[in-house]
């Protein structure tokens, strides 16, 4: 499992910095106050979480209120932050017409259904020198598929937060 989502289902509000903007706000609080090590890096902190005990993640969601509080006096609403970064790529695609992103994102999904189409249809025939290496790359090309649906639809991870986010005034 990864590191992050252990982090966002002990502490949410750490976990939703962690994949936001504020993400090295995040590192840098849990360095220091999880691990005691201002310069700890982030691989440090993922370590601790993956081998942590119960008294540890208990440990983990008291910090959670610790920097939730702490977000709350800079006044920076974290999950709204989360929010407003996905919803900005919809908002680029409304108003930039076709962008980079755009015509990325086309291309590639287009490519790769046209890629899938050739090697099932079997217009294209590996050999057995590259099928493994064939099979890796279609297995992380598909892997891509959905970030970049995420990119543009959004994630349904965390709808919970990101509602109660868009609805907070």
């Amino acid at each position: 499992m990864d590191w992050k989502a252990i982090v966002k289902s002990v502490a949410p509000t750490l976990g939703a910095a962690l994949g936001g903007p504020v993400g090295g706000t995040a590192v840098k609080f849990l360095a220091d106050h999880f691990l005691g090590d201002t310069e700890a890096r982030e691989q440090d902190i993922a370590e601790l979480v993956l081998n942590a005990s119960p008294e540890k993640l208990l440990e983990l969601r008291n910090l959670d209120n610790q920097f939730k509080l702490k977000m709350r006096e800079l006044d920076i609403d974290v999950f709204r932050l989360e929010v407003e970064d996905r919803k900005s790529a919809r908002e680029m695609g409304i108003k930039g017409g076709l962008t980079a992103q755009m015509a990325l994102s086309f291309v590639f999904i287009g490519g790769y259904f046209a890629l899938t189409f050739a090697l099932f249809s079997g217009e294209i025939t590996l050999t057995p020198a590259i099928e493994k290496t064939g099979t890796l790359m279609l297995g992380v090309i598909t892997g891509a598929i959905p970030m970049i649906l995420q990119f543009w639809f959004g994630s349904s991870q965390g709808s919970k937060e990101k509602t109660q986010a868009m609805v907070k005034p």
